[in-house]
């Protein structure tokens, strides 16, 4: 299995930046995957943006232009650097992992929150 530690959240003001970080380990040989997700009380876990291993990611429209998602898989390490974030950023941001072995289940991390003041 895969193993998820995310870090970087914290307080902050409308306007600012902020950059969450996950690390992963365990068996990391391939993963195909790696993201961020996020929920607030009462809804769903949400997309927030992805890396591929071949290189392609994907933002939620919320996002785009203001969220550049990057990985270092040697390092085994994905990084959500966010922008002009805004009070409706504000929710738990979740690391997320799929490995390619389908004998290896996803995996999340333990979640960091992310407030913004505004």
């Amino acid at each position: 299995q895969v193993q998820l530690v995310e870090s970087g959240g914290g307080l902050v003001q409308a306007g600012d930046s902020l950059r969450l970080s996950c690390v992963a380990s365990g068996d990391t040989t391939c993963i195909s995957i790696m993201g961020w997700y996020r929920q607030t009380p009462g809804k769903a876990r949400e997309l927030v943006a992805m890396a591929t291993n071949g290189g392609s990611t994907n933002y939620a429209n919320s996002v785009k232009g203001r969220a550049t998602i990057s990985r270092d898989d040697a390092r085994n390490t994905v990084h959500l650097q966010m922008r002009s974030l805004k009070p409706e950023d504000t929710a738990v941001y979740y690391c997320y992992a799929r490995p390619c072995w389908s004998h290896l289940q996803d995996s999340w991390g333990q979640g960091t929150q992310v407030t913004v003041s505004s």
